[in-house]
């Protein structure tokens, strides 16, 4: 199997101004890619050649795990923005939000503070645990809430690769912006 880059549901100028064309040339295009070449060149010969990103995300260990992970959050986290996004949730999420955080603006609030708190590069994730509850956790590089029996909901990348073009070292001004692009239909329907 070759894994390949998956087109962006939207123009590379599409998010602009929260996340600018040039920042998604790199993240996407270069960043995005690389990751795809190297799971390429990595599976190789391995018990992962024909294999899915999910069972690469749930089995695989070192660079075969980094490479297939990065693929799979970054598009996840990707495909989470729309143009005419922002807002709030509506619906059974909206619904789940307010049960488990009290209200759309305290989970913003929680969730912002956990991106902007990750030490180093990672991921802030919003996860449905087995239980049906929300929760909101971190993982670091390329961690992924799958291997822990989370289902992923909402991504917030907070390598640097991710902002520093439009935002240099300022990570709660970029995040402040991830909410204005998030498509809360398509996030919605991973709930």
């Amino acid at each position: 199997m070759s894994f390949e880059l998956p087109t962006l549901p939207y123009a590379l100028n599409a998010l602009e101004p929260n996340i600018s064309q040039k920042t998604l040339e790199f993240h996407y295009g270069k960043h995005h890619q690389a990751y795809v070449n190297n799971l390429n060149n990595l599976v190789v010969g391995t018990k992962f050649e024909n294999a899915t990103l999910d069972t690469i995300v749930m089995e695989a260990e070192g660079g075969i795990f980094n490479n297939g992970a990065q693929i799979w959050n970054h598009t996840f986290y990707f495909t989470s923005f729309s143009p005419k996004g922002g807002g709030e949730p509506v619906g059974a999420l909206a619904d789940a939000i307010k049960k488990d955080f009290g209200s759309f603006a305290e989970f913003k609030d929680k969730f912002s503070k956990a991106a902007a708190t990750l030490f180093g590069s990672g991921w802030a994730w919003l996860v449905k645990k087995q239980d049906g509850t929300l929760d909101i956790v971190q993982e670091s590089n390329a961690g992924n809430p799958l291997r822990k029996g989370l289902k992923p909901i909402l991504t917030c990348d907070v390598w640097e690769h991710a902002y520093y073009l439009d935002y240099q070292n300022r990570r709660p001004d970029y995040i402040e912006s991830f909410w204005k692009v998030v498509d809360w239909t398509e996030v919605g329907k991973r709930f």
